[in-house]
């Protein structure tokens, strides 16, 4: 098959994930892929985005909890012509005559939707996870899927010793089939697990080889895995890879560039900020490779008095400040005078409030949605419409123990201020 058909004979599978508790309060009201990135994506736009950049545009989405403002913004921008066979389908958990039962795990995902995308032809599976971010050219992938004869191909990425108990670590040989695979192992079992990942890769003591969580199946092979010869499996990482390495050609694409797992409160943090740095691993402005996300018709960014240092600033936003630095600042966000913002992502609004809102609120000693006036505000994440008071001063740092409380939360250090909390004037945290 011609290389350049590679793409269109490909459906992409995208894994919504689970109830993303290393991410709460953030997934309290909706699920891992929905959350905001970057002040205006949301984390979905990266998978889809790099489908879509290789030529793949037959995606489904597999949802299930707390999918809804997920399912709306899918609805609301992925668009194709009429005479387009490009999609982006949701495909939620649902109880059917064979199945009663939610989604166990990401096999057991694919295998309750293999009925839906029976109606469409390919020969490839791409399985995907709507929690990471990475810029990546599946086509070239595929390429090297179909040269090397393989039946599944696992995307993998050299680590270092500190992120390897954290992943699917595998080992590989000469002629790049995967020998043999250990989900999360323990530090002290590391030594055993090392791979030669190339010499630039050894310099920088990224010596172990960790899979992506992207898979390509041979689709007939994906189908006889999940229905016959391990029809009581549930999870890919966790019992289909490494059962199928003994049984089939598995092959690993080793990947080089930027990828990160956003699995935590302090990894969505440091990716956020990390899009603030001069040469940014992660390209917001390749023109070769845009992320797509949602067109809203929003006015500019509107900006007075305000020193500006490494930040990154969403449409619609009117910022008054007296300093904002090394923060990502979202859509419609509203900053009043002489407020210090120093690394934060500040998720923004889904609306403006009228002026006569404003007043209605401030006469009921409800705050305007957004951050008032003279707040001092350090290392916090804020979700979307919350109102901060006056003179409010949020420090988060380590010296800060873990905690849940109604307003906020406190993960590693990172202060996050639920979604529409109300903070009075002079709060302190």
């Amino acid at each position: 098959m011609p290389k350049t058909n590679l793409s269109r004979n490909t459906l992409a599978i995208i894994l919504g994930g689970g109830a993303g508790t290393r991410l709460f309060p953030l997934t309290a009201s909706r699920s891992k892929p929905a959350v905001p990135i970057a002040g205006k994506y949301r984390l979905v736009d990266i998978p889809i985005s790099n489908c879509m950049n290789s030529g793949i545009n037959r995606m489904f989405v597999l949802t299930q909890f707390n999918s809804a403002s997920l399912n709306k913004h899918i609805k609301n921008t992925y668009h194709f012509s009429m005479f387009s066979s490009a999609f982006v389908d949701i495909l939620a958990a649902e109880q059917t005559p064979d199945n009663a039962g939610w989604y166990q795990g990401t096999a057991d995902a694919v295998r309750q939707c293999l009925r839906h995308m029976d109606q469409h032809e390919a020969e490839y599976i791409l399985i995907l996870s709507g929690d990471q971010l990475y810029q990546m050219d599946f086509q070239k992938m595929l390429e090297a899927h179909v040269e090397q004869g393989a039946e599944i191909s696992i995307a993998t990425i050299p680590v270092a010793a500190r992120e390897a108990p954290e992943l699917g670590i595998l080992k590989s040989n000469e002629a790049g089939w995967i020998t043999s695979f250990i989900e999360k192992p323990a530090a002290d079992l590391l030594p055993n697990w090392e791979s030669d990942t190339g010499a630039e890769m050894r310099k920088m003591e990224r010596v172990y080889l960790a899979s992506m969580g992207i898979y390509i199946f041979n689709r007939r092979l994906l189908t006889e895995l999940l229905l016959s010869e391990y029809n009581a499996a549930t999870d890919f990482g966790k019992e289909i890879i490494p059962n199928a390495i003994s049984n089939h050609k598995v092959a690993s694409y080793q990947y080089e560039g930027y990828w990160t797992d956003i699995g935590n409160i302090y990894s969505f943090f440091e990716a956020n900020l990390a899009l603030t740095q001069e040469i940014p691993d992660f390209n917001l402005f390749d023109n070769d490779n845009p992320v797509y996300t949602r067109a809203r018709m929003l006015p500019p960014a509107k900006i007075s008095g305000t020193t500006l240092e490494k930040t990154i600033i969403a449409e619609g936003s009117i910022i008054l400040a007296s300093r904002v630095e090394n923060s990502v600042i979202g859509i419609r966000t509203r900053i009043g005078h002489g407020t210090t913002v120093v690394s934060c992502y500040i998720m923004g609004s889904d609306y403006y409030e009228t002026i006569e809102e404003m007043d209605r609120a401030a006469a009921e000693g409800i705050p305007k949605i957004g951050i008032g006036d003279r707040c001092y505000i350090r290392n916090t994440i804020i979700d979307k419409n919350c109102r901060i008071g006056n003179d409010v001063r949020i420090n988060g740092g380590k010296h800060l123990p873990n905690a849940n409380h109604e307003l906020y939360a406190v993960k590693d250090g990172i202060v996050v201020v639920k979604k529409g909390a109300v903070l009075p004037d002079g709060f302190v945290i």
